[in-house]
């Protein structure tokens, strides 16, 4: 067992909002230089840039981990992780078919980028990432479920898309094994506010939309990695984040 740190919601330039400098290969270069060991991909709705992501994370040897920032039907965020990448891009296959469609005004809401291995674009995705899906918090944990992965509301200090902000509070159904914060100091202040946060795993992520936004000073996990490989640190990092070691 050794200590990982990471970062465990990351948007690249599939996201509408995000820096088109965000690219696979820019994400996990910077990782390594931050001293990132584990980062996980979390688009908007999207899990279609994680094949390339993982090619990078390679390279560097960061520990790369597929996911989704998914945005229920109440505009609430949901980071949802997945063990495997082939589990993550079915997972995607059913949002795209949960997902509104509205054509992406790339004047307003910026490029929408699909990257190969190589950092170059080799798709574009025409409609609007970022808006809700008709998924709703409830059926959340079921559909990630079926995929074999794990969500939580993402960033609930903040204000934007938090569920905290959105309910008034922080729901006891549907039950989620984790929460996400985004500022560290609240990992204090907010279990004691939210009691029933104390039962839950806390993660703190940066929620990066462009390089800059990555920190380098890192929340970390004990994770189990004997006999070592990326794949059974990243097993045993899921197991943390549903409660089950």
């Amino acid at each position: 067992m050794n200590r990982y740190t990471y970062d465990l919601h990351v948007h690249s330039c599939l996201s509408p909002c995000a820096d088109n400098d965000n690219t696979p290969n820019n994400l996990a270069g910077m990782a390594a230089l931050n001293g990132i060991q584990i980062m996980a991909l979390t688009d908007h709705n999207s899990c279609r840039n994680c094949p390339a992501f993982f090619t990078a994370a390679k390279r560097y040897g960061v520990i790369p981990v597929p996911g989704m920032e998914l945005t229920t039907a109440e505009d609430i965020h949901v980071v949802c992780l997945f063990e495997n990448l082939e589990d993550a891009l079915s997972f995607n296959d059913e949002v795209d078919s949960r997902r509104i469609l509205i054509p992406n005004r790339k004047d307003i809401f910026g490029d929408q980028f699909i990257m190969d291995e190589n950092d170059e674009i080799s798709g574009e995705e025409p409609n609007l990432l970022s808006n809700a899906t008709t998924i709703s918090l409830d059926e959340a944990p079921e559909i990630v479920g079926k995929y074999g992965g794990v969500c939580y509301p993402a960033h609930i200090d903040r204000e934007a898309n938090g569920v905290i902000a959105v309910l008034g509070t922080f729901p006891e159904s549907p039950y989620f094994s984790a929460a996400e914060l985004h500022f560290a100091e609240n990992l204090g202040k907010y279990p004691e506010e939210f009691p029933v946060l104390k039962e839950k795993t806390l993660v703190v992520s940066s929620d990066a939309h462009y390089l800059g936004d990555l920190r380098e000073e890192n929340e970390s996990f004990m994770i189990p990695d004997e006999p070592y490989s990326g794949a059974f640190v990243r097993k045993n990092l899921i197991r943390i984040l549903k409660g089950e070691a």
